[in-house]
């Protein structure tokens, strides 16, 4: 099995040393970890910094490759905060490092940070939800550089309210940007521990991204804590598999490799 969201010490809302995640995924029997510690440039919240040093996350993560080498393998990724006026900044960024795998995911919309509540101040929660997916759809339009989506709808996480539109239009538009330039989606398991009724996205979008050609996906428990790796792993691949998936992605170096469901589970 393969666990490929996950934080430590380098994201600014983590406390737990990799050494530790690393730990409890062997006693998981994974197979395979990818860190994506946050890179949330001019994050609204200016409580939060979501910046680290990536020398030192290159040198920490390739110290930990060797000292688990034969055990577990464990791959270097990011996960990028997607905003309108900060995509240049991703554009150097991808130009100067390098990354087995990139997840792209929009925690802030008109420049207000989604967790707060101030981004929905003002609308109806169908507003927020279309506003919410047309930014993400006009930055993907203008950048490319990452792997796959992350956790899709996450807009739903912060409402109250829940909308009675499924927004497939303009998801659907979404995914004509992605899938023909080789780009996927998360099955992000950690909906049911922020009160949601399953992962992110959901069964619903998953079914649409099948239909429109979508085939590449991978899984991830959006782990802060060790107890949380592989959260509800079995319950997502039921999903998957429900919406006619037959295969999970890794990456190495930025190109997707297929693992048949049937031989991991």
């Amino acid at each position: 099995m393969f666990d490929y969201h996950m934080h430590s010490t380098f994201s600014a809302d983590c406390e737990t040393p990799m050494e530790k995640t690393i730990e409890k995924a062997i006693d998981l029997e994974l197979q395979e970890i990818c860190f994506t510690d946050h890179l949330d440039y001019d994050y609204p919240d200016k409580d939060w910094i979501f910046e680290f040093d990536l020398k030192e996350y290159d040198r920490k993560l390739k110290e930990l490759q060797e000292k688990y080498e034969g055990r577990i393998r464990i791959k270097k990724g990011v996960e990028i905060g997607l905003q309108p006026h900060v995509l240049h900044q991703y554009e150097e960024l991808m130009g100067a490092e390098e990354f087995d795998f990139v997840i792209a995911s929009m925690h802030a919309t008109e420049r207000k940070d989604l967790h707060s509540g101030e981004f929905f101040e003002g609308k109806t929660v169908d507003e927020a939800y279309e506003i919410y997916y047309q930014e993400l759809l006009d930055c993907i339009k203008e950048y490319k550089q990452f792997s796959i989506l992350g956790h899709l709808d996450l807009v739903k996480r912060y409402t109250t309210e829940k909308s009675k539109r499924n927004f497939h239009e303009i998801i659907r538009e979404i995914f004509a940007e992605i899938i023909p330039a080789g780009k996927g989606i998360e099955i992000n398991t950690s909906g049911t521990r922020y009160g949601l009724e399953g992962g992110m996205p959901s069964p619903d979008i998953l079914k649409l991204y099948k239909e429109c050609g979508g085939e590449i996906i991978t899984l991830g428990s959006d782990s802060h804590v060790p107890d949380t790796l592989a959260f509800e792993f079995s319950a997502a691949i039921l999903n998957l598999q429900e919406a006619g998936f037959k295969y999970i992605a890794t990456y190495t170096a930025g190109k997707p490799e297929f693992h048949p469901i049937d031989r991991i589970i």
